[in-house]
């Protein structure tokens, strides 16, 4: 049977299940990458489960996102995952060295591997042939511990892309093209697989950017072929040993298809405040701005920087713009160093930041209050910059550089400059010293876990009950991200690992008043919340569950959830649900209690069951989607106590 690309990724990895979408699927993971606001506790986690050494082909550890050393919680925790990577048997990227999905992509990337990573944008590293896939920290702890990750086979989505991109139009406008059409949930349950001759003019770095967002879509991940361009790249990175072809077989089919005319695109934009709130840049032009950024993970190439120095070499951008750049790799920025790059932007009035997420995760550079931030970043959901009443938009390097130099969002189509032709380095830097390399075995286990003041241990978890009366803390509308679940950020993300401390940012964004609340609920039983549509989509971060699962959280009840996050609340004993009428939302408020009988009994025995709402003469039917085993994790209070008790039978 002719067979596409994630077909055949999938295949050759599959350990149980059938390739049937919707149906559970257990699949070998031959690399895992995690970074330090999510891996901390990844560390805690195979500490916890005595692992000796990694059983994966390579695994990453990345310090990118929690750079800023206001106090010593950043820098011991840096040295902790230095001390578990050394002990565990991971590569390890110390602060500086750059953002883990470019970093990944140059030094450990190969084509027909899977790749599974404490990151949301993990997805990135599909552009090299690969399946790589966002989820939970304590998922990647069981991949790294040899243990199969399962997930719903997903529908595989072939966009075929055909024509050349028109100037002044780059990787990013494709991407905004299919949020677009789709918006943020156009991918859920969904590979998206790009093919067609469209292909031939795309980059890895370029096609690193269209798989870093389709996160943004909800989708499983994102996958490219392994052609002669990847061949290439390899090449460049003195890895074409690395190299092997993978194609769609001809004949391939896809259970969706689109497809896209890249001729006729042009400078698209994403405004405040969802990735998939997609304009033409023409149409929102002459909006002041007060910053323009350029880097992050979705737009991280030497091409991606090049073009922005191109567009402001020897001018000076408007005043009153934060005009801020951010490297991401410090491969990357030697070569911008080497090439002039880097003067031309600092000359225009540019601010340089060092190699690393920064600003993306609202870890610096903050826009003023009141003003509009240009950024070249995945996301702009409400807060995440760091301003808490933000209002961010996503554009491509061109847009970003064009806005800098007038001081109003601008079409880069309308500079009276020729669109800048962008020459690779003759010679990329090669930096080995990106990565420290593991320990052998005998050495491994002779290290010592380095713990400073703030990491607290994840405390124990209760089974679900079987009675349970739960009143409803918080109620809440369609696309609650995992940023508003729980902030990230320099005031949050030092608490990582301190789960007590991070706790109490839960919610603040929407409620201030919900850990005070939830605190009260949890030694009552506990409590619900209610979402909308797409609750929890964003960030992996599983802390947005452990969190409010530490403040009591038994039961979230909302129309449909996110993928990681709904794993992630699987994965800590949480019971996610949805309404088999969404009608029944609108009839329930905020205040109201949800009474559960014969919980354990009745999620067992099938999909769909009725609870009522204590006091009123109601009624209403819920469904899960747990596999048998998923089932078993949530009904012994999660992941952890899952695998505690695997370990007491089978010992």
């Amino acid at each position: 049977m002719a067979m596409n690309v994630t077909q055949k990724l999938i295949k050759d990895h599959l350990l149980s299940g059938e390739m049937i979408p919707g149906k559970e699927i257990g699949i070998k993971i031959d690399q895992t990458l995690t970074q330090d606001a999510t891996g901390t506790m990844v560390m805690l986690e195979l500490e916890a489960m005595g692992l000796d050494y990694a059983k994966t082909e390579a695994s990453a550890q990345y310090v990118d996102h929690n750079l800023i050393q206001v106090d010593s919680k950043n820098p011991d925790d840096h040295l902790f995952l230095q001390s578990a990577a050394r002990r565990f048997g991971l590569h390890y990227s110390k602060p500086g060295n750059g953002v883990s999905h470019p970093v990944h992509m140059q030094r450990l990337a190969r084509p027909g591997k899977t790749l599974l990573g404490s990151d949301s944008h993990t997805c990135a590293n599909g552009c090299m042939g690969m399946l790589a896939m966002g989820a939970g920290g304590i998922d990647v702890a069981m991949a790294i511990a040899g243990e199969p990750f399962y997930v719903k086979m997903p529908k595989v989505w072939g966009i075929e892309l055909i024509g050349e991109m028109p100037e002044w139009v780059s990787a990013k406008d494709i991407i905004f093209e299919l949020l677009r059409r789709y918006d943020v949930k156009g991918g859920v349950g969904r590979v998206l697989e790009y093919y067609g001759p469209g292909l031939k003019n795309l980059s890895a770095m370029d096609r690193h950017v269209i798989a870093n967002m389709g996160a943004e879509l909800g989708a499983t991940g994102t996958v490219f072929p392994s052609d002669k361009e990847i061949k290439r790249f390899l090449k460049e990175q003195d890895r074409e040993g690395d190299w092997t072809e993978l194609q769609a077989d001809k004949g391939a089919t896809y259970d969706l298809s689109d497809k896209i005319n890249l001729s006729e695109l042009e400078p698209l934009i994403a405004k405040p405040s969802s990735p998939g709130n997609v304009v033409s840049v023409r149409e929102v032009a002459g909006e002041p701005i007060y910053q323009s950024y350029v880097g992050s993970s979705a737009n991280p190439g030497f091409r991606d920087f090049a073009i922005a120095s191109e567009i402001v070499k020897g001018k000076q951008i408007a005043d009153g713009i934060s005009f801020d750049i951010n490297p991401t790799s410090r491969q990357m920025l030697t070569d911008l160093v080497n090439e002039g790059h880097i003067a031309n932007l600092l000359q225009a009035g540019g601010r340089l930041h060092q190699a690393g997420c920064n600003g993306c995760i609202g870890m610096g550079q903050a826009p003023a209050s009141g003003r509009n931030s240009l950024r070249t970043t995945p996301r702009n959901f409400p807060g995440r910059s760091g301003t808490r009443e933000d209002s961010v938009f996503l554009c491509s390097p061109e847009t970003a550089a064009a806005s800098a130099l007038t001081g109003t969002i601008t079409d880069p189509r309308t500079l009276d400059m020729d669109y800048p032709k962008i020459k690779d380095p003759k010679k990329p830097t090669i930096d080995l010293n990106l990565l420290e390399n593991p320990l052998p075995p005998e050495e491994a286990r002779k290290v010592e876990l380095y713990k400073g003041p703030n990491i607290a241990s994840i405390p124990e978890m209760d089974e679900l009950p079987d009675q349970l009366e739960v009143p409803i803390l918080l109620k809440m509308g369609d696309n609650i991200s995992t940023d508003e679940i729980l902030a990230g950020g320099a005031r949050v993300l030092p608490y990582r690992s301190n789960l007590p401390e991070i706790s109490k940012f839960t919610f603040e964004i929407i409620d201030e008043t919900y850990y005070e609340r939830g605190i009260d609920s949890r030694d009552q039983g506990g409590h619900a919340i209610i979402g909308g549509s797409n609750y929890g989509q964003g960030s992996s971060r599983e802390h947005a569950a452990l969190a409010p699962r530490y403040l009591g959280l038994r039961v979230a009840l909302v129309k449909d959830f996110a993928r990681i996050h709904w794993q992630n609340l699987v994965n800590f004993g949480i019971l996610p649900i949805t309404f088999v009428n969404e009608g029944d939302y609108d009839n329930i408020v905020q205040g109201d209690v949800l009474v559960f009988a014969d919980l354990r009994t009745k999620i067992q025995q099938g999909n769909e069951f009725s609870i009522r709402i204590k006091g009123k003469d109601q009624e209403i039917n819920v469904r899960h989607t747990l596999s048998e085993r998923q089932i078993e994790m949530v009904l012994k209070g999660g992941l952890i106590n899952w695998v505690k008790d695997r370990s007491k039978n089978h010992g």
